[in-house]
């Protein structure tokens, strides 16, 4: 019986941590404007290294890694790859 609950307590901790490592971010359909001061960048990556979605030229959530600038579709992604650009960046 013992064993049972233990287990139970063990699957559920680690459901509940695979469950907080998804991004909690809410992406525009769309990031085009018609009327654009941002500057058009050419970045490091195609995609977005933590959420996986595809950067776009206009992005303007960015960090610089070893000369290279990369482009985030959030904040939250950006900050992500802050805390361990290696992980992340593109060899």
């Amino acid at each position: 019986m013992k064993s049972k609950i233990i287990l139970t307590a063990l699957l559920s901790v680690s459901l509940i941590a695979c469950a907080q490592e998804t991004p909690k971010v809410k992406h525009k359909k769309s990031t085009t404007s018609s009327k654009s001061d941002t500057k058009k960048v050419k970045f490091a990556n195609v995609e977005d290294p933590i959420c996986h979605m595809p950067t776009e030229a206009n992005m303007k959530d960015t960090a610089v890694y070893k000369n290279k600038t990369y482009g985030f579709c959030s904040v939250y992604c950006k900050d992500e790859f802050k805390k361990n650009p290696e992980k992340y960046a593109q060899k």
